[in-house]
């Protein structure tokens, strides 16, 4: 008989293999160690027939002689094996059934042996009385497995060996995981980031060259290279802390059953709570085969500087941002202000008033302002209408940005929250208004639990509320404090999503999604009002308080144990309110005594401090960009002071140099009035200032006919249109002298490109070629180029790897001619999926190396779409015409869409709205419902007359920046749909000489459509009206040679952050970057501002055929 404790050493090592996937080893353990019986696998046999398989399997748990259950058990799966035999009329392999199978069975009753060898003299055995109601195969294992069942619920050998004992997944990663921290406490010198390569032997810090200071916090050990997310370099911090047990030695429950999970907040143990299925949640070892990809991650490589160990070089006074840059005078006291995630120099800014504005800091302006009234003051409760009614005015509490900029939420002093939705154009609309809380809404913030967009807020009614932000919804609201609810602050790691909340009376309270209450209860230091905050890279956990004897505590928490880590020194003893702060990557703010006080995060001591030329209130209000290099101040008089780093210094002067953008509406330009810039006005600093509003310009929409198949009413433009009426003409760009290209450097074999992408960071381009190598050119940051982003100033590098290794995809069981490749890039950059007509590679972008390949064809692979929250979910259109939605971290397609008649070549998600919109070779578009899979609607695109309609031509799919339109990119022209409705509002034709359409992108601020065609030039299109702006001939960036006269761009991609770059995949294998002139910079200028014609032609278009030039 095993030992308790080996037997558990099994079921560890069965759940490791089953996570693995190792399904035959797996049940081959289970059948040798004859400790748990998968009663799943059983059935599988069964109803497929495989009875030597099943036997073998069974040998583990019974045998003939053990009880008269099992006897029958093995009696019933022989005889019905020997029926099947002879229901085939295989009589010789019946007879060997019988003779070396059943016989062993006429000991126990020889007259039933005997009955079953006459069955072999029959004609038939269905004419024994006793088998005529046996059918057919399908039905008669049913019936069989039905039995079985039954069997194994009275057999008392085997019922107990059913049950797969109840522990956490992933608990022998956990182990193994808690014995390397155990090791590394035990080290003498340990080092804050050890490196650990294997499990064989012992881990011990090795003696460094200079004194190596003791790790603060041993057991928050990073998790070596197999962690949970799959992909993980080196080192990498976890994704979660191991909070399995608390300090008081209380276990989390068997996550399996989640209604035995404890209904009480714990107090003391791990700061994170645990979710009622943690598998990726545990400091524990991930599985290395099938790869996930967690949502941040460093590329792997020992040059990268890693957190926790970001101050390795120190700080110099260039990263602080000290700098005061602007000074807008708001007019009304400012409570809270925030900066967009992606435009960083856009400043969001409420106030106790009740209104809100939007500050462009590059361009002094004033962009949007809202001013505080109910929308739908019917549908309010009585207790709102009667707080309206009083003579205390509405004050904004909290604004904040969704994740992706496209939402801003307020919370007001009032009971109601308000969501708006930010369009291209600088334009906020009215989205949700929300009658969130009863009395003041303290604090708001975006969440994506279940990768949907949700907003949480919190109040003086002591509740915590989860709101749909599409529908207003409300989804959860957790209870449990016992004072009005201060802020909180929404968190995930890995896969588990919980809430931080903070009340007035010092208590911390944390929230998973469900319903089970606090799942932990602190005390803030000093029992003080708190506000939480992570670190701008989401792993680093602060807070900052004060308590109502003045006193204020900024300290970092250790996740792990609840505890505080590190407490920082400076702040003062007596404030008059709640002292603000706020964390980028790498500093702490807070503003206290007047002053802003800058904290290095490894450094208890204070860092640095600035008035920012004075006029500050005791606490003003703080708030980071990003990534830092802004920093937003409260002032006294009813301003914003912006402050800035040497980064954010060269950013706002590049937007400063560019020309004026237009402001214009019809034709009516709007004045504009200069902010009080601080480096000029130190003398007049905080003194009014007149601010502009933007006039925004708005879109003429075109009506469309309510039948989606007739386009008779659709705006078709073809690029000479603007042209033939002497109103218009756009730029054309013929000569090198006209625009700034850079053709990239490239020693290794020229073959066409197929397939071109930015890096995300903008600092590299990724190619595809038709022979399946992958290349990748990098920037650097150089005196000439002090951003490190893509540019023609400077030529980049072709990176390789050390090893020299070619990135190539396996085109084994590929044919290239009829191949459609596609790649793919995570978010982090870090790694590209990709495909030629063969498997699916994913690719480790730092090393080249193939990480694993998946989907053999056929089918092919033939376009692929991370889900842009999940970057372990991918789309992948097939050639079979369906489109798989794989996992890569389980390794399995959890959904297969049918709906296209031919190969899917085009993929793009809107998470607006939840839907993925899918295109074919047939020009085919389909859309579907992501929270269900399900499709939404299809309809075939429509082919402009007298132009060929390509059948094998690709199809291809992006929304536009706001997703509130797609995109279709067709060999014949561009057109613009509605997703929701499949309606077509605008296409556009090129010219008959210019040939067929190779491919077009948005621009990075979508104000632009850049489109390549055969004849090898580019257009540059208003993305509002699709009006041509900009023509670029390929005699401007082609050397002027014979062989040039048939090159032309098969590919092209716009950058990420600059909207008139451009970089075209050429077909003779190289790739040109394009620019402006830095005198001009940008294509040109829009038509509709020029001729002071707002929408599309003015002309009617009967069909998309008369607007095509001859």
């Amino acid at each position: 008989m095993m030992a308790g404790l080996s037997k558990e050493l099994v079921f560890l090592i069965l759940q490791f293999l089953d996570e693995e996937s190792y399904k035959e080893s797996v049940h081959r353990l289970e059948s040798e160690s004859g400790l748990f019986c998968n009663v799943k696998y059983v059935e599988d046999l069964v109803t497929n027939g495989n009875w030597e398989e099943l036997e073998k399997y069974l040998a583990g748990f019974i045998h003939v002689n053990d009880n008269r259950y099992s006897v029958k058990m093995l009696f019933e799966i022989r005889k019905q094996k020997y029926l099947e035999a002879l229901d085939r009329k295989d009589h010789a392999k019946a007879l060997e059934i019988l003779n070396n199978e059943l016989k062993v069975f006429k000991t126990f009753n020889e007259d039933l042996f005997k009955e079953m060898t006459l069955l072999l003299t029959m004609g038939n055995f269905r004419e024994n009385e006793q088998l005529s109601k046996y059918t057919d195969t399908k039905s008669a294992r049913a019936v069989l497995l039905a039995e079985l069942k039954k069997l194994v619920d009275t057999n008392p050998d085997l019922r107990e060996k059913c049950l797969f004992p109840g522990f956490k997944n992933s608990r022998l990663r956990l182990l193994i995981n808690q014995s390397l921290n155990w090791q590394h406490q035990l080290c003498k010198n340990p080092k804050p980031n050890p490196e650990i390569k294997t499990l064989f032997v012992d881990h011990a810090c090795r003696q460094s060259n200079a004194a190596q200071a003791p790790s603060p916090v041993p057991n928050q050990l990073m998790g070596s290279v197999l962690r949970v997310g799959g992909f993980q370099p080196p080192m990498q911090p976890p994704e979660a802390p191991a909070f399995l047990a608390t300090s008081h030695g209380q276990g989390i429950v068997n996550s399996s059953h989640p209604s035995s999970l404890p209904h009480h907040p714990i107090s003391g143990g791990a700061l994170v709570p645990a979710a009622p299925n943690a598998a990726d949640s545990e400091l524990t070892l991930k599985r290395s085969r099938p790869f996930g990809i967690p949502e941040q991650n460093n590329l792997p490589t020992s040059s990268v500087m890693r957190p926790g160990q970001s101050h390795a070089y120190g700080l110099s006074p260039d990263d602080l941002p000290k700098k005061v840059i602007l000074t807008i005078n708001h007019a009304s006291d400012v409570k809270s202000m925030d900066f967009h995630p992606v435009y960083q120099t856009l400043l969001l800014v409420g106030a106790n008033t009740g209104d809100i504005a939007l500050w462009e800091v590059g361009s002094r302006l004033r962009i949007a302002h809202k001013s505080f009234n109910v929308w739908n003051i019917a549908t309010c409760s009585m207790a709102l209408q009667a707080s309206l009614a009083n003579e205390y005015p509405v004050s904004v509490n909290r604004v904040m940005w969704s994740p992706d900029g496209r939402l801003l939420g307020v919370a007001y002093s009032k009971h109601i929250v308000h969501l708006y939705a930010y369009r291209a154009g600088n334009e906020l609309r009215d989205h949700l208004e929300i009658e969130a809380h009863v009395g003041n809404v303290s604090d708001l913030a975006f969440a994506i639990p279940n990768r949907k967009l949700c907003i949480i807020t919190c109040g003086e009614d002591r509740s915590i509320k989860v709101w749909d932000a599409a529908t207003g919804a409300n989804q959860h609201t957790f209870e449990g404090h016992g004072a009005p609810v201060y802020s909180i602050c929404p968190h995930h790691r890995g896969n588990i999503q919980f809430i931080f909340s903070t009340s007035i009376d010092g208590k911390i309270k944390a929230w998973l999604y469900d319903d089970f209450g606090a799942r932990l209860d602190y005390d803030a230091p000093g029992y003080t009002c708190t506000r939480m905050a992570y670190s701008s890279d989401g792993l680093r956990l602060f807070s900052c308080g004060t308590s109502n004897d003045g006193g204020s505590y900024l300290v970092e928490w250790n996740e792990s144990e609840g505890t505080v880590k590190r407490t920082y020194l400076g702040l003062g003893k007596q404030a008059l309110g709640v002292v603000q702060f706020d964390a980028s990557k790498r500093l702490l703010v807070a503003g206290d005594e007047g002053l802003i006080k800058f904290w290095d995060m490894d450094n208890k001591h204070l860092l640095s401090t600035t008035n920012a030329e004075g006029g500050l209130p005791a606490s003003p209000c703080v708030r980071f960009s990003k990534d830092g290099i802004f920093l937003a101040v409260s002032t006294s008089d009813n301003g914003v002071k912006v402050l800035a780093n040497a980064e954010g210094l060269r950013l706002v002067r590049s937007i400063q140099n560019q020309p004026e953008a237009p402001r214009t509406a019809s034709g009516i330009v709007a004045k504009a009035t200069t902010i009080t810039a601080s480096a000029a006005s130190s003398s007049t600093a905080g003194a009014p200032a007149g601010f502009p509003d933007r006039t925004i310009p708005i879109a003429a929409m075109v009506a469309l006919n309510q039948d989606s198949q007739n386009l008779a009413n659709v705006r078709s433009r073809n690029t000479d249109e603007l042209e033939s009426t002497n109103l218009w003409k756009p730029k054309e760009i013929t000569e090198p002298s006209q625009l700034r290209s850079l053709r990239l450097p490239d020693n290794l074999l020229a073959v066409r490109i197929v397939r071109l992408m930015y890096a995300n960071s903008g600092s590299a381009i990724l190619a595809l070629a038709y022979n399946a190598v992958h290349k990748l050119w990098k920037w650097q940051k150089t005196e000439q180029n002090t951003t490190g982003n893509a540019t023609t100033a400077v030529p980049p590098h072709l990176w390789q790897p050390s090893s020299g290794i070619l990135m190539t995809n396996d085109i084994r069981d590929a044919n290239l001619e009829d191949a459609v490749p596609c790649f793919a890039l995570s978010k982090n950059n870090s790694y590209v999926m990709s495909a030629s007509g063969g498997k699916v590679s994913l690719f480790n972008l730092a090393t080249f190396k193939t990480m694993t390949t998946f989907m053999h064809p056929p089918p092919a692979a033939t376009c692929l779409v991370f889900h842009p929250d999940d970057n372990n979910i991918i789309a992948i259109g097939m050639s079979d015409s369906s489109v798989q939605i794989y996992n890569v971290r389980v390794d399995e397609v959890m959904k297969k869409l049918t709906g296209h008649q031919k190969s899917v070549t085009g993929l793009a998600f809107c998470t607006d709205k939840n839907l993925l919109v899918s295109s074919g070779a047939d020009a085919q578009l389909c859309v579907w419902k992501t929270d269900n899979w399900e499709m939404h609607g299809s309809k075939f695109l429509q082919i402009p007359a007298r132009r060929p309609n390509n059948p094998v031509g690709g199809t291809r799919v992006q929304f536009n920046l706001d997703q509130t339109l797609f995109m279709v990119v067709h060999g014949t022209h561009i057109a613009i749909f509605d997703p929701l409705k499949l309606d077509c509002s605008m296409q556009w034709v090129p010219r008959p000489t210019s040939g067929s359409i190779t491919d077009a992108v948005y621009s990075c601020d979508g104000q632009s459509i850049f489109v390549s065609t055969d004849d090898g030039s580019v257009s540059v299109l208003t993305s509002q009206h699709l009006r041509l702006k900009c023509r670029i001939n390929p005699s401007a960036y082609l050397a002027s040679n014979p062989s040039s006269l048939l090159v032309s761009p098969n590919a092209i991609a716009a950058h990420p952050s600059d909207p008139n770059q451009v970089a075209l995949g050429l077909s003779d294998g190289g790739i040109c970057v394009l620019e402006p002139l830095e005198s001009e910079k940008q294509w040109g200028n829009d038509p509709s501002t020029e001729t002071g014609v707002a929408g599309p032609s003015t002309n009617p278009v009967a069909a998309a055929a008369s607007s095509v030039q001859p």
